[in-house]
């Protein structure tokens, strides 16, 4: 007899991937008890060492819109601690992010593969974990899958559509004739390298034989072109993506090793010095159950902007449709994807992130409610990781007030909003609320003009920059009539959402599939952002007027931060400092200028 452990908890994640891991996050310090069931030893899902995609989001494709909350948090920590990129120090990263979160108890290498529902509602879920050989039984008020394969719809008989929609279910312009069970493919990715000396390869017999490029498809593999990643290795949307897997794998597999021989030996591609370096045996999966919630995002939605009163998190990836097809379409002008771009952020609801008939059961990830074409947008990891920071978020709320996710959704639909810009995460058409004593301060600085860092927009957007550009050595001030209890600061500093004056690598994570390192670079190290205030003080005032030093912060590396202390004063203020240690060498990141979003007491 197998050992049976039990847990309680408020809340219990299924699935650790991106999606997961933030609604584990946010639920455990919004002060819920969570249990985190992962099925693989490693957590980030897509976005782990297991498949290596990198996170895109909306702020790929339109600017001024970098995710931020626990994405920007996390990618920020990575860019500084990893400045190689390397997976083992990623997967490290995600690891420590929830295993020492207090609040959450995580159980790895552990699939859930049961659970009791009656009268449309859950009361625990199980799992074995291979590593220890124990079944894992949790109860818990509510329960989120993150699974991406929306495990718990099967156990608990929760709706769910797979495939996508005619035309006239939701009067989707890219909506077919008649239905159909076809969904996107999974790929398989690979990492390559270029060495200082010619490299031979000889692919495993079992591998496809690609002479030339119309017996590949004609898919894009030029290995200095940026964009190529190799996502066009990609099967399964003809299949059945879940019951189907192991055979995919197969194939692509197969597919993989056929493509590096064809680079290799079949032409000339510039390769004689690059060798593989690592292919994945897990493919990265797109598409599978998608569940039914309260309300059906749709193309309309994501394309028209659509408000939502109960807007929790937003996406701006394109309609990024890859037809099921995968690697068996011919490429030329490009084919086999069906695109769209957009040009402004759409607004998310809380309504597509619970399910529409089992009361205690939320979702977060590739899984949400919403058809096959607006799934194409939502399911990049960086708008995955908003979305499990405002399923979390909702369900602490709900757990706080002993409500179920609809009745939250109701009811606490503004605390929930305010809990989730207060952490900074940005809400399209809100604004987030400024806390009573910094309105009631007045708020001065000794160089130009701060008053945009408390207009509730805590970044560039629309045109306007909503912050404050100041010089290090000069404060930003609150002043009170009387002395006041002040409990602490927030800050939003500027991270370089765009990105625009990182050294190399663009992105948080974005290690490409392909490892455009030459011979002579082969150590490249990623930069950090250069306008991240790295050094600043808050002081306040006492009886006497002397300032006193309340934090000082020699190594900032996050553009959000809130210090917690309680002191009775007239006045606070935020210094931003530049240490310098020779005239030409300074002990910022590279910038002289100060700018900051938010410096708010509360």
């Amino acid at each position: 007899m197998l050992n049976t452990k039990i847990h309680n908890a408020d809340i219990c994640v299924i699935g650790g991937g991106i999606g997961g891991m933030f609604t584990a996050i946010s639920a455990a310090r919004h002060g819920a008890k969570v249990v985190l069931m992962q099925d693989r030893p490693v957590l980030g899902g897509n976005a782990s060492g297991e498949i290596r995609m990198w996170i895109s989001g909306a702020g790929t494709r339109v600017r001024d819109l970098q995710e931020t909350g626990i994405m920007e948090e996390i990618l920020l920590e990575n860019m500084y601690r990893n400045p190689a990129r390397n997976f083992t120090t990623w997967d490290a990263l995600l690891y420590e992010k929830v295993r020492f979160e207090p609040n959450i108890e995580l159980l790895l290498n552990c699939a859930c593969c049961d659970a009791y529902a009656q009268d449309g509602h859950i009361s625990w879920v199980k799992g074995f974990q291979l590593t220890t050989y124990t079944w894992h039984k949790v109860h818990a008020k509510i329960f989120a899958d993150c699974s991406g394969d929306s495990i718990l719809a099967p156990l608990t008989g929760a709706e769910y559509a797979v495939g996508r929609e005619s035309r006239a279910e939701y009067g989707e312009e890219f909506g077919l004739d008649a239905a159909d069970s076809h969904t996107m493919g999974m790929s398989l990715m690979m990492q390559c390298r270029e060495t200082d000396h010619p490299v031979s390869y000889t692919p495993p017999a079992w591998a496809y034989d690609f002479p030339d490029d119309d017996a590949m498809y004609n898919k894009p593999h030029d290995l200095y072109a940026i964009n190529t990643n190799f996502y066009w290795i990609e099967l399964g949307g003809m299949q059945n993506s879940i019951d189907d897997t192991e055979e995919i794998r197969d194939d692509l597999l197969k597919i993989a090793f056929g493509v590096w021989d064809h680079i290799k030996n079949h032409g000339d591609h510039g390769a004689e010095n690059w060798e593989l370096e690592w292919v994945g045996f897990l493919p990265g999966k797109r598409e599978s159950r998608r569940y039914i919630g309260d309300y059906v995002l749709t193309q309309n939605d994501v394309e028209n902007c659509t408000p939502f009163e109960d807007t929790v998190a937003y996406g701006g990836w394109q309609i990024d449709n890859h037809l099921p097809g995968g690697f068996y379409m011919d490429a030329k002008g490009g084919a086999h994807l069906q695109k769209r771009r957009l040009s402004e952020p759409y607004p998310i609801p809380l309504r597509s992130l619970y399910s529409k008939n089992i009361d205690n059961l939320m979702f977060a990830g590739r899984n949400i409610s919403a058809s096959h074409v607006a799934f194409s947008s939502t399911r990049v990891m960086g708008t995955i990781g908003v979305i499990g920071q405002a399923a979390g978020t909702a369900a602490a709320v709900a757990v706080k007030y002993d409500m179920l996710p609809r009745d939250a959704a109701i009811n606490k639909i503004g605390e929930i909003q305010d809990a989730l810009m207060e952490d900074d995460c940005f809400l399209p058409g809100f604004k987030r609320k400024i806390s009573p004593l910094a309105k009631s301060a007045v708020l001065s600085c000794d160089y130009g003009d701060c008053s945009a860092i408390i207009n509730g927009t805590d970044r560039r957007i629309w045109g306007n920059d909503n912050g404050y550009f100041g010089k290090t050595g000069k404060a930003i001030t609150y002043t009170f009539e009387k002395a006041r209890n002040v409990h602490g600061v927030r800050l939003v500093m500027d991270s370089d959402l765009d990105r625009e004056y990182t050294e190399g690598n663009p992105d948080g994570l974005n290690t490409s599939s392909v490892l455009f390192f030459p011979a002579s670079h082969n150590n490249t190290r990623f930069g950090f952002p250069k306008c991240l205030i790295k050094h600043y003080k808050i002081e306040y005032r006492n009886e006497t007027g002397e300032w006193i030093t309340a934090v000082e912060v020699f190594d900032n590396h996050q553009r959000f931060v809130k210090h917690r202390f309680c002191v009775n004063t007239d006045a606070v203020r935020f210094i931003p400092l530049s240490t310098y240690y020779s005239e030409s060498k300074t002990e910022d990141y590279g910038s002289s200028t100060a700018h900051i979003f938010n410096f708010e007491v509360y």
